[in-house]
This record gives structure tokens, C-alpha cells and sequence, in this order.
């Protein structure tokens, strides 16, 4: 058995999200020679359960496996993506979740000619592959998405403590469901925040999960500041579609 692949397989499981569950499992089906062989994982977010298949595959010289690519199925939507692994790296766990329920991905792709390049992505739930994969849609930096335009203009509580703005927007290019504390009218509210780039805008929702407006929770120096917000807009929609749908080689 090669150990150096196996724990190049290991930290691959970590990077990815699934912790080191499954790492006796790996090692089991690696020590047996098998020339394929999958790995089952269950996970839990937001009280919702996450299946996941994981596929390996030999080489030819049999030292060496490969994880290719991954199967996610939401239960409670009874949706199924699989999630292919580009050179060691792709689409997380808790981001395929993500996906699934709608949300929005920003991530590394590379283009057809080897290129790479950061794209804002969703599943597109309106087309498929040829083998019944749901396609991913990418927002590429002709889009001109940025959700930093808004989360300036919201009055958030503690967002100038050191970090906090950081860490807000890694977690909505993560594709997470982001708790905040904003300012409506003197009084603070609990919100939750969720990028949305093929609408230029971050979705806004109460504890109740009511759609919210933006222009409640700005700042005062940005009350009624809806041309500027427009413009971006306009901008992004008269880029070429070339230039904001470049071609991923992430395979769906």
C-alpha cells in the first residue's frame, strides 16, 4: 500500500470537509486492492440530514487511488447533485449543502485552457447534463457581483470589531445562511444574510424567514441611495455574456 497516497486521500477528506471519519474505511478498501470502491458519509446542517457517496478509483499500477468525485442527496428535498473533484480540490461539503438549498458558491475554476479564475456559482436547477447532473452556473468577474456594497451600507451591529467584516463575507462566499444583528428604525433586529449574485443583490430575511428590504437597515448617510445601486447593476447586465460566463472545466 502506498501510505504516502493514503495520506494524501486523508488531509483531501479534511480539506473537504468530511473530517476523519471515514479514514479507516479508506484505508480498509485500499489495504484489499479493490479496483473501485465508495465510501458513505452522513452530515447534518441546520437540522438537515446531507447523504454522501464518495467515489475512489485505482490507477493503473493499482499504487495509486484517485477520489473522482462525490454524490450529495438533500433528503428532506429528495435532491441528488454529484460533485466532481478537480485536482484535489472542488465544491466541500458544507458548500454542496449550500448549493442545494439555492444559495450561492464563489470559488476557484479554471477555463478550458488550463486558466484559472474566481466565479460566484449555482446549481442551475432549470438545466441538465447528459447525465441528468443539474449544470452550474457561473458569475464570473465581468459580472460584477460584489456583496461587500451592500453589507457597507447596512448598519450592523459590531461589523468594525476586528475580523467581523471578514468573516461576514467568507461566510457568504461559502454559501452560508449568515446570522446578523442590524439597526431598523433604532432598534436591533435579527437578520439572516445570503449572497444572491444573478440578482446583484445579498437576500435579506427575518427569524421568521420573511424577505426584508435593504433600504431599512442602511446607514443614515445611505438612506435612499437606490441610483448608485442601479448603476452596478446596469453595469454588469451590459457586459458580454463571453466575458461572464467564461467556460469552467468543473465538471457537473
Amino acid at each position: 500500500m502506498n501510505t504516502e497516497n493514503l495520506n494524501y486521500l486523508q488531509k483531501q477528506l479534511l480539506n473537504l470537509g468530511f473530517g476523519e471519519k471515514l479514514n479507516d474505511g479508506l484505508e480498509k478498501n485500499i489495504k484489499a486492492g479493490k479496483k473501485e470502491f465508495t465510501l458513505a458519509a452522513e452530515q447534518e446542517y441546520n437540522k438537515q440530514s446531507v447523504d454522501y457517496v464518495l467515489h475512489y478509483k485505482a490507477g493503473d499500477n493499482n499504487e495509486m487511488y484517485f477520489f473522482n468525485k462525490y454524490d450529495a442527496s438533500l433528503r428532506d428535498k429528495e435532491m441528488q447533485q454529484t460533485f466532481y473533484i478537480n485536482k484535489g480540490s472542488g465544491i466541500t461539503a458544507k458548500e454542496a449543502y449550500n448549493l442545494m438549498e439555492g444559495r450561492a458558491v464563489h470559488k476557484q475554476l479554471e477555463n478550458l485552457e488550463g486558466e484559472k479564475y474566481n466565479a460566484w456559482v449555482i446549481i442551475d436547477k432549470e438545466n441538465k447534463t447528459e447525465n441528468g447532473n443539474y449544470k452550474l452556473r457561473p458569475f464570473t468577474e465581468g459580472w460584477n457581483y460584489r456583496p461587500e456594497r451592500a453589507i457597507d451600507k447596512m448598519d450592523i451591529v459590531g461589523i468594525n470589531e476586528e475580523g467581523a467584516r471578514e468573516k461576514l463575507l467568507k461566510s457568504l462566499e461559502k454559501g452560508n445562511r449568515h446570522q446578523v444583528t442590524a439597526i431598523k428604525d433604532g432598534k436591533e433586529v435579527k437578520l439572516y444574510l445570503e449572497a444572491n449574485p444573478a440578482e446583484h443583490r445579498v437576500n435579506l430575511t427575518n427569524w421568521k424567514g420573511e424577505a426584508q428590504q435593504l433600504e431599512q437597515y442602511k446607514k443614515a448617510e445611505f438612506k435612499n441611495d437606490v441610483k448608485k445601486d442601479q448603476k452596478h447593476a446596469q453595469t454588469a447586465e451590459d457586459a458580454p455574456e463571453k466575458k461572464q460566463r467564461k467556460g469552467a472545466k468543473m465538471k457537473v
